[in-house]
């Protein structure tokens, strides 16, 4: 029970960190990103009307109606900053990427409730019992996390839920044999 809730506390700080890490990274490069494109804006603009201008080509405008929408947009900085970032890099300079603090503790919080499945049957039970009825527990909470992603996908339940069955049953064997390897055992 111990190992269980150290596992369920170790896992969901290990998997909110990195939610963490990776939401604020996100941000810091498209930070970067805009920052280079400013520059570049600053320092030849006449270079960055030119993409504009293919860039509304490419969407389909006339080469002369795009010269010249691209001629208008450079024409303040703000407007032509905006619509670089999103048009050339494909950032939306007024979303990047959330807060990093709610990606983590929403991460923290449904690892956590994930992970609890496994772990309640040795509140009340030990031994083999404890075993089975953690298998069952994680399996049907498996099975009901994959069903539900047909809200999403459109795909069948009975798809969803037993390809997610199959997946966390064999991450779980991984992490059996690895255990069985170097000597660590369940004993309930």
């Amino acid at each position: 029970l111990v190992t269980g809730l150290a596992g369920l506390l170790a896992g969901a700080c290990s998997m909110a960190l990195g939610e963490w890490l990776s939401v604020s990274t996100t941000r810091e490069s498209y930070q970067r990103q805009i920052k280079t494109e400013a520059d570049e804006l600053e320092q030849v603009p006449e270079e960055e009307e030119e993409e504009l201008a293919l860039i509304y080509q490419a969407k389909g405008l006339p080469e002369d109606q795009a010269k010249a929408l691209a001629q208008q947009l450079i024409a303040n900085k703000e407007t032509a900053l905006d619509t670089l970032v999103r048009e050339e890099l494909g950032i939306d300079p007024d979303e990047l990427g959330g807060s990093a603090w709610a990606a983590a503790g929403t991460s923290f919080l449904l690892f956590a409730i994930g992970a609890i499945f496994p772990v309640a049957p040795y509140f009340v039970l030990a031994g083999l019992p404890a075993v089975i009825a953690s298998l069952a527990a994680s399996g049907l909470a498996l099975f009901l996390i994959g069903a539900g992603t047909t809200l999403f996908t459109g795909l069948g339940v009975w798809f969803c839920g037993l390809r997610q069955l199959l997946i966390g049953f064999a991450a779980a064997g991984v992490t059996f044999g690895v255990g069985k390897l170097i000597g660590v055992a369940v004993t309930g």
